[in-house]
């Protein structure tokens, strides 16, 4: 008797252990030998079977809606074991509960909801009281209580009062909350449980072994937690937001996220931290945003009453929670998105695939869409808050699984414009239009790398031109854009090139490409724009006129038209009307700097010196506000310019905003600046000289404005605070070409011509093509008395910009010295009749604009 029950004892501790396990075959089995052994045991082995039965069937064919015919039909035989537990019997052998339990989860699977939430009932689910529980358990409880949520979702009230409707949402919700805890909780116990497997077998085979190799792990045997357990951890935030109850929501993201982390949640919180992060993205800005707290409560949501006399920190159905003193807590909702990000970019690159091998090509494609669902969700975030370099560094990270994958490379490619390295980025961008043989866009962003940045001018137009190609091949509505980025290279080479023939050619067509955009897209403003810009550079005032206004009804806030009209009208000579519409542009622009430089060079033409030295002092005051947080500290050049609609795009090299290298980078000008660059960096060597910290475009701005102020001060008479100017200038970038004019122009104030001479010589050593620096040289020659010396270099002057009147007024002073009577009474009707359609600052110095 005794070795009977011995053996019914060890029978129900194999039973028990198996059903850890999920061993159901086994199960069965042992059920069919304790009920064959022990007849007292029937109702306990025909649960059993009914469980080995329902969870073998299940992990074949998933509780899904595609599955229901096949469970109603196999599920039968199982069915009645279960039912046969679910009796008086069943109580006396403390059964009964669970045998309800997985005969909701039974007519769940079979599609029959209303009995399923009607054995719930029987086994009063929702009053079970909080205890410790086996992990069999644990489990059983936790999809009975998802399962009843997902049978309440299919079973709406019918009675649609708003009473009813809100006690539906908030029961469901209650029961998917109890459900993903227990869920995490029984991960949990099954990692613990795992793990001390593992200590177990390591030291059993430690103490065997004569070596000291260190032994594999034995496989990991936590189970899959299956579609319904998935479910129930993601729904409840989900239908939270649904009742747009969002900080419930965020709350239920963070509670789950705060647990410790099981094995088997380790893909489904990459899926947890991205769709938090989009909540918080798309859901909370920063007046509405609340932070997360050291504990975090489940939601919003009203307790359930076995809830209600126990802490949300010490239920037994409560996951362990990370704790420590130095765990960091996001103060602002940008750390929390981008933190949140981080980490889900970790684990989508923890789970890539990288071998190409066509077994393989599934897996890949799912863990690739993944990591660029974080990809573009990271862009949007750190975008927003300018911290483009963190995005650098994870496309970086993104190159070594995104082989073939034009998306990502596209992302990097305009990541890497963000941060000013366009040498990468047009390397990136051919291997994007590689990848993408029929995209237009990636063409016309490396033809805007090159016009731009790169002075890769003739590369620039072969990229639209190839554009245009797979525009005619695969329409995709940018044929215009194709146009006028061919224009554009067409013109910018026109202003390039001194030879007459070459300019017109080039001149002629970049006005056909013009009017062709003009005729693709009619409501394109930019077509009109550059239209107006070409004629206003051949001195067809009128003609230009007509298309900045056009543009500017098509786009009444495009800064460029602004500027463009303002300088229109100052060829015009209607200076009252320029200047005020300048002053209404910057009611719109306050800190646009470009705008400021023209509204400056009117006043001091129109006004006088003392307006403009106040709107000077002002460029000076924004200068500081926009940029000195930028120069305290070590921040890269992409950084230098305010991101907002208000922005400035202030021109390097602007000193005079008055010849043509002032704001496009042209091949003359850019060599300037390459040899600016060499001297100042010799110059650093050889003397006391250090740049200055931080992004260096934002000093070249201060210099700028430092060298305006010492003009308008000389022309006000005032060499002391234009000398003051100057050394600050000189401070920043002492070899500029613009600091040798602006010196020169001072000893010339001075009559000091033979400084004021080596200072012109000097500058026209580093920019052969400075227009003012060969206009004053020439003047100061002939000052010297060197009138040969002083044609020539008027002459060249001329040859580089024959619209600028200045040159012919001087060429005629000089011609008639040398008794050159006819030759400077030609020069002197030239420069009146050139002036009556000058501007007061020439057309390039509006900067070249893309949108």
């Amino acid at each position: 008797m005794t070795s009977k029950r011995g053996n019914t004892i060890r029978l129900q501790t194999e039973i028990e252990k198996n059903r850890e396990e999920g061993n159901w075959k086994k199960v069965i089995e042992l059920a069919e030998a304790l009920k064959s052994q022990e007849s007292s045991y029937e109702c306990l082995a025909n649960f059993l079977c009914g469980e080995g039965r329902l969870e073998n069937f299940l992990e074949e064919a998933p509780p899904i809606e595609a599955n229901i015919g096949k469970a109603r039909a196999g599920l039968v035989e199982t069915k009645r074991h279960l039912l046969l537990a679910a009796n008086e019997t069943g109580k006396k052998a403390m059964v009964v509960l669970d045998a309800h339990l997985l005969l909701g989860k039974l007519h769940y699977a079979m599609g029959m909801y209303e009995d399923a939430l009607h054995h719930y009932q029987q086994a009063e689910l929702h009053t079970l009281t909080e205890k410790q529980l086996p992990c069999r358990s644990l489990r059983i409880i936790a999809e009975s209580y998802a399962i009843k949520g997902l049978c309440l979702e299919k079973q709406p009230p019918s009675l649609k009062s708003k009473f009813k409707v809100a006690e539906w949402q908030e029961q469901m919700i209650k029961c998917f909350e109890i459900a993903g805890d227990l869920t995490v909780l029984y991960l949990q116990e099954q990692d613990k449980i795992a793990l001390q497997q593992q200590i177990s077998t390591t030291s059993t085979l430690n103490s065997n072994s004569i070596g000291s190799y260190s032994p594999q792990p034995p496989p990991n045997s936590t189970k899959s937690v299956g579609p319904i357990l998935e479910t129930a951890l993601q729904r409840a935030p989900i239908l939270h937001m649904q009742a747009g109850n969002i900080q419930a929501a965020i709350n239920r993201y963070r509670g789950m996220l705060s647990a410790v982390e099981a094995t088997a949640t380790q893909r489904l919180r990459l899926t947890l931290t991205r769709q938090l992060a989009e909540v918080l993205l798309r859901g909370v800005t920063g007046t509405i945003y609340t932070r997360p707290e050291g504990t975090i409560e489940m939601s919003g949501s009203r307790k359930p009453a076995h809830h209600s006399n126990s802490s949300l920190t010490e239920s037994p159905w409560k996951p362990k929670k990370y704790t420590g003193l130095n765990l960091f807590n996001p103060r602002s909702e940008c750390e929390e998105i981008i933190l949140l990000l981080l980490i889900s970019e970790a684990m989508a690159v923890r789970d890539t695939v990288l071998s190409q091998s066509p077994e393989f090509k599934e897996a890949r494609i799912h863990a690739f869409e993944n990591a660029t669902a974080v990809y573009d969700l990271l862009t949007i975030a750190v975008v927003r808050w300018g911290q483009v370099g963190l995005l650098h560094e994870s496309f970086e990270r993104a190159m070594k699984f995104s082989h073939g994958e034009a998306h990502v490379w596209m992302q990097h490619a305009l990541c890497l414009i963000s941060l000013g390295k366009h040498a990468l980025a047009y390397s990136v961008l051919k291997i994007v239009t590689r990848l993408s043989p029929q995209k237009v866009m990636p063409c016309l962003l490396a033809a805007r790398l090159c016009y731009a940045n790169l002075n890769l001018i003739q590369d620039g137009i072969d990229w639209s031109h190839k554009a245009l190609l797979k525009e005619a091949a695969s329409p995709q509505g940018l044929q215009s854009r194709c146009h006028l980025y061919i224009g554009i290279g067409h013109s910018m080479l026109s202003s390039t090139t001194n030879i007459k023939q070459d300019k017109l050619q080039h001149t002629n067509a970049a006005l056909d490409c013009f009017h062709k955009a003009q005729q693709c897209d009619p409501n394109d403003h930019l077509a009109e724009y550059y239209l107006a810009h070409d004629y206003a550079i051949n001195r067809q005032i009128n003609e230009a006129m007509v298309h900045v206004k056009i543009a500017l009804n098509l786009h009444a806030e495009h800064v460029p038209s602004l500027h463009l009209l303002t300088l229109l009208l100052s060829a015009h000579k209607q200076y009252a009307e320029a200047l005020s519409l300048v002053r209404t542009a910057l009611d719109e622009y306050p800190d646009n700097l470009n705008l400021l430089y023209v509204k400056a060079h009117l006043e001091l033409h129109s006004v006088g010196g003392e307006e403009a030295l106040a709107t000077v002092k002002h460029m000076l005051f924004l200068w500081k506000n926009l940029y000195e947080d930028q120069t305290n500290v070590d921040c890269n050049d992409q950084h230098s310019e305010k991101r907002s609609e208000t922005r400035s795009v202030f021109q390097l090299y602007t000193s005079e905003m008055s010849d043509k290298d002032s704001s496009s980078l042209q091949t003359h000008s850019l060599a300037a600046s390459r040899v600016e660059q060499a001297l100042s960096e010799v110059a650093s060597s050889l003397s006391s000289f250090t740049p200055r910290p931080g992004p260096q475009r934002a000093w070249l701005l201060q210099l700028q404005v430092w060298l305006l102020l010492s003009e308008v001060y000389l022309d006000l008479d005032r060499p002391t605070p234009a000398t003051l100017s100057l050394q600050e200038a000189t401070n920043i970038f002492p070899l500029s070409h613009h600091i040798m004019y602006t010196r020169g122009l001072l000893h010339e104030h001075k009559q000091e011509y033979i400084e004021a001479k080596q200072c012109f010589q000097n500058a026209v050593s580093i920019n052969p093509s400075h227009i003012k620096s060969l206009q004053h040289l020439g003047l100061i020659y002939h000052y010297l008395g060197s009138q040969r010396l002083a044609e020539k270099t008027l002459r060249e002057a001329a040859k580089i910009d024959p619209n600028s009147h200045q040159t012919w007024y001087n060429l005629g002073k000089v011609l008639e010295s040398l008794g050159e009577v006819d030759a400077a009474s030609d020069c002197m009707a030239t420069a009146l009749e050139v002036e009556t359609t000058n501007p007061i600052l020439p057309v390039f110095s509006i900067p070249l604009t893309f949108e």
